[in-house]
């Protein structure tokens, strides 16, 4: 009798998840010398220059990054270049140009591509950008795909974080993410939560402020502040502890939590889509205006909330 050995099922994409993915891939590919940061940062440092070029590129796809029912098209592109932009921002540098791919179906009106791309050109000019080029498909979903080109005078990345260095954040913390609850049950207001969630402001001229003050290492805040915080420890090999007194949320997250009955500090902690910057600076540092400490960096590995482990998700995990 013939006994048939049994074939593994092949690991997914779901089980690994985003960073998993992103291991796999990155092990396929190779480097070259002009690479001064490659795959794993909020953008890449390409040596082009006296001070390189700073290159990212995001993803937004209907019903999973913006909803038509939700956002309006000059919205939505407002949201595609702040996305991108706040990579560059993340680095301690500027913008100066973005490409956009886009793909939509054949009866999307061309008004809405057209104010989707109003938007964006608009946003990408608050820090002197503009688009320089792309390329346009069918879909059938409407998709955007967009890569910024920077340069900043100090490039400051994730993994500089050292024990003893003060954490720091500066713009929205936890506005969109109540936004996005909100409109996940149906309702429109309160409108400065809503509003947060359609049409992020990242607090650009923070990112070369920080850089310039020295900061050690530096994320955007995309995911929710202890998830991206988590990439700032793991490539630091650091831990780092959040103290929640720190923080004062804003009237309208604490409108939500108490519709939602929840923690209003699970918006600032966990809740993504602000697009603000969290940082690490020496003690000895003299931190930016604008920027409020947050917590502190030490010894070991991960990141805590008041020295304990937080209690639950600690972000936006794609194909959760």
């Amino acid at each position: 009798m013939t006994h048939r050995r049994s074939t593994p099922e092949p690991t997914t994409i779901g089980e690994i998840g985003e960073f998993g993915l992103i291991d796999a891939v990155v092990r396929q590919l190779g480097t070259g010398p002009l690479v001064l940061i490659g795959p794993g940062d909020d953008a890449a440092h390409v040596a082009t220059g006296p001070e390189g070029t700073l290159i990212s590129t995001d993803l937004l796809i209907e019903g999973r990054h913006f909803r038509r029912d939700w956002s309006s098209a000059h919205e939505i592109g407002t949201k595609a270049a702040a996305c991108n932009l706040s990579d560059i921002n993340a680095m301690g540098g500027t913008a100066t140009a973005l490409t956009i791919g886009f793909g939509a179906p054949a009866d999307l009106p061309i008004e809405w591509a057209v104010d989707m791309a109003r938007g964006f050109e608009e946003e990408a000019a608050r820090v002197g950008a503009h688009v320089v080029g792309g390329d346009v498909t069918s879909s059938e979903t409407i998709v955007i795909a967009v890569t910024a080109i920077g340069e900043a005078a100090r490039v400051v990345r994730r993994d500089g974080a050292q024990p003893g260095d003060l954490v720091a954040v500066v713009g929205r913390t936890g506005l969109a993410g109540a936004g996005f609850a909100a409109l996940s049950r149906g309702f429109r207001s309160p409108k400065a939560a809503v509003a947060a969630h359609r049409v992020p402001e990242p607090p650009y001229e923070a990112g070369p402020e920080a850089a310039a003050a020295g900061a050690t290492s530096m994320t955007d805040i995309s995911d929710g502040l202890l998830a991206d915080l988590g990439h700032v420890a793991e490539a630091s090999a650091v831990a780092i502890d959040i103290d929640p007194t720190a923080f004062t949320p804003p009237e309208a997250v604490l409108t939500v939590a108490e519709a939602l009955q929840i923690d209003p500090l699970t918006f600032v902690l966990t809740g993504g889509d602000d697009y603000g910057l969290v940082a690490t600076f020496p003690p000895s540092a003299l931190v930016p205006t604008g920027w409020t400490v947050v917590g502190s960096v030490d010894k070991g590995a991960g990141v805590t909330v008041a020295g304990a482990a937080f209690d639950g998700d600690t972000g936006h995990q794609h194909w959760r």
